[in-house]
């Protein structure tokens, strides 16, 4: 997508952007998983990583690091989210040997519950801050 003089439109150098790093961390993050056993491990080192880094990145020199640091807060929330319902998830089909299908459906609810209860008390412990 050129414009009239030949320069690429700020969405397609964005896109382009987001391409090259994106790609460059993936690909950084499978030599790094190729290391660790199992390889189930491999998933988890491609894909989350390197698109929040990207998008961390790319947050700072559009918005600055103010802006960033509030995305980079709301990864973390929801990957801490994530991880109590990875870990229900995952008890579950191990301990009682539940159907994964229905399993992870049906605790999806749990993810949205995790993170709605972590944004609340984030928002209320900067309520107590500001008083402070």
């Amino acid at each position: 997508m050129i414009a009239g003089g030949g320069v690429l439109s700020s969405t397609a150098a964005e896109l382009i952007v987001r391409f090259v790093i994106g790609g460059a961390i993936v690909s950084l993050f499978a030599v790094i998983a190729e290391v660790f056993r199992p390889k189930s491990f491999a998933g988890l080192f491609g894909a989350a990583p390197s698109i929040a880094l990207t998008t961390i990145g790319i947050a700072i020199l559009q918005h600055g690091k103010e802006y960033a640091a509030i995305e980079a807060r709301s990864m973390i929330l929801g990957a801490i989210a994530f991880f109590i319902y990875a870990s229900i998830a995952s008890w579950l089909l191990f301990r009682h040997k539940a159907r994964a299908l229905p399993t992870t459906l049906g605790l999806l609810p749990v993810w949205l519950g995790a993170s709605l209860a972590l944004w609340y008390i984030h928002v209320a412990i900067e309520m107590l801050e500001r008083k402070v």
